[in-house]
């Protein structure tokens, strides 16, 4: 918490605002939101962003825990499991797309979207995959699921 809250406070708050619109403001379902977040947190290698579930850990997805379980999380990256919408697919393609092959992203993937999605839905799902992006791995970076590379004041120092 250190680094999301005392060090670059002028980056970090918001920052941190920005997460909050993303966890509390976006129009998608729990389960198109988690496709795709989960998607992220894989790509980027983030422990804390794999281990987080939204349905327990955010209050106003509490309502839709009951649509999500383990074995969604499991097959997240299986396109051909039958447990997923279309529109979960889709969250979870246009994620993996935006982190490491964004150039594919042509007219024919949004035609896809365009016809399971509204454009105030994509343009939300962009902006939580850029946020995901951006924050978790700044976490990784920083190694914020382990030993934070930004101690808290007082810490000891590793190395030094």
């Amino acid at each position: 918490m250190h680094l999301w809250t005392g060090v670059a406070t002028d980056m970090t708050g918001p920052a941190a605002a920005l997460s909050s619109a993303v966890y509390g403001s976006q129009r998608l379902s729990l389960r198109e939101f988690e496709a795709a977040r989960i998607t992220i947190a894989r790509i980027n290698d983030c422990l804390v962003c794999r281990n987080w579930r939204s349905a327990e850990l955010v209050p106003s997805r509490a309502a839709e825990a009951d649509t999500i379980d383990e074995a969604f999380y499991d097959h997240i990256g299986d396109a051909t499991w039958s447990g997923f919408s279309e529109r979960e697919v889709l969250s979870a393609e246009f994620a993996r797309r935006f982190a490491v092959d964004h150039l594919t992203m042509d007219d024919a993937f949004f035609a896809q979207l365009r016809a399971a999605f509204t454009d105030d839905e994509i343009v939300d799902l962009g902006i939580c995959v850029g946020a995901w992006i951006a924050q978790g791995r700044l976490n990784r970076v920083l190694d914020v699921d382990g030993a934070c590379r930004v101690p808290a004041p007082g810490a000891p120092v590793v190395g030094g």
